[in-house]
């Protein structure tokens, strides 16, 4: 397989067939900029050519003993047909995991499949399969979502193979408030439900998914600041519906044929209305556009009004949603411990929390 750029820093592992190895680089680079498109595009066309081989000398040598099953005999045994795989190297994450592009002889993307490896990827794998399928009983209109293919086990390891979204076609700027409306059906598919937050399911399953993260400094600091905001929110009702949980740019792109959206891992039931209005803006902004982490989180919770009005969320109830949204990343950082795997947002006393402390003062 070839090894892209390189063997010193590898971000994409494609096979050396040329077909298969120009579609490879041609998907991964379609959801990204335009220069990192146009860069896809130059390199897709010199594996085309056959040339690649030649330019491109790093490679990863697989050695099978005759009769083995590797994952791409297993993959052509479900899909029942033949596989050939791609694999990209994301930024080190706790939820790291290996995804692969599924290629079939032509260089057809048949699929992609996620493959948990450990507790933290296996319980991903699982909340996204069950994700998808009750969101194909959903009916949405206004964003598309992958379709589960197959799921199963191979050597141990978690397998979910999904459909490709169409990411090859044609893209078109959003329309105004297209987002806004695609995150509010998504919020209405359990039914949104109005309850006060200290009595509410959601604000229960926070408290506990805190005290299950662990005991530090850091752990104690948010176990106050949830203490604090509590007293101060005191009988205030929110709205509670769905949340994609990790609505980024990066996770979407808007063509001619819809809105497509990828990556339901975090898919939750429960959260208030907003959470994904809030993610959206504040992981373009401190991962994606690696602006100053602490400020962009502070610049969330002023900003928060402005963001929730397309969802109907009143500017009273938008100041508690974005502490709760801060709270809420925060103990999913600590729960996985992404501070450790090496994320370079994985450490909340660093950016989140001192929003949020901050913000308390205003409630």
């Amino acid at each position: 397989m070839i090894v892209l750029p390189g063997i010193a820093r590898p971000r994409l592992v494609v096979p050396c067939d040329r077909r298969a190895s120009a579609a490879a680089v041609r998907r991964y680079g379609e959801p990204g900029s335009a220069r990192a498109q146009l860069a896809g595009r130059a390199l897709s066309a010199v594996l085309g050519t056959g040339a690649g081989g030649l330019v491109l000398r790093d490679r990863l040598v697989v050695r099978v003993p005759p009769g083995a099953q590797t994952i791409e005999s297993y993959l052509r045994s479900v899909l029942g047909r033949r596989v050939m795989v791609g694999i990209h190297l994301g930024a080190a994450r706790a939820n790291r995991k290996p995804v692969l592009q599924l290629l079939g002889p032509r260089g057809e993307t048949i699929g992609y499949a996620k493959i948990g490896v450990n507790a933290v990827t296996v319980d991903l794998v699982r909340a996204e399969r069950a994700a998808l399928e009750r969101l194909a009983r959903a009916g949405l209109t206004s964003i598309q979502v992958p379709r589960v293919l197959e799921c199963g086990s191979w050597h141990g390891m978690e397998v979910l193979v999904l459909s490709p979204l169409p990411v090859w076609h044609r893209r078109v700027p959003l329309r105004p408030d297209q987002l806004g409306r695609a995150m509010a059906e998504l919020a209405s598919v359990p039914g949104v439900k109005r309850s006060g937050l200290m009595s509410s399911e959601y604000w229960r399953r926070l408290v506990s998914r805190l005290d299950r993260a662990g005991d530090s400094g850091e752990h104690d600091a948010l176990r106050q600041a949830l203490s604090e905001l509590a007293e101060r929110a005191g009988s205030a009702a929110l709205s509670f519906g769905a949340c994609h949980g990790d609505w980024t740019p990066w996770n979407m792109a808007n063509t001619r044929d819809g809105l497509l959206v990828w990556d339901w891992e975090r898919f939750a039931v429960g959260p208030p209305v907003g959470f994904d209005a809030l993610h959206y803006w504040l992981q373009a902004r401190a991962a994606g556009r690696g602006l100053d982490p602490r400020q962009a989180a502070r610049d969330c919770v002023t900003q928060a009004p402005r963001l929730l009005d397309p969802l109907g969320v009143v500017p009273a109830e938008a100041q508690l949603t974005v502490l709760l949204y801060l709270a809420d990343l925060a103990v999913r950082y600590l729960s996985d411990r992404q501070e450790q795997a090496g994320a370079r947002l994985g450490a909340p006393r660093r950016w989140l929390l001192p929003a949020l402390t901050a913000g308390l003062g205003n409630l």
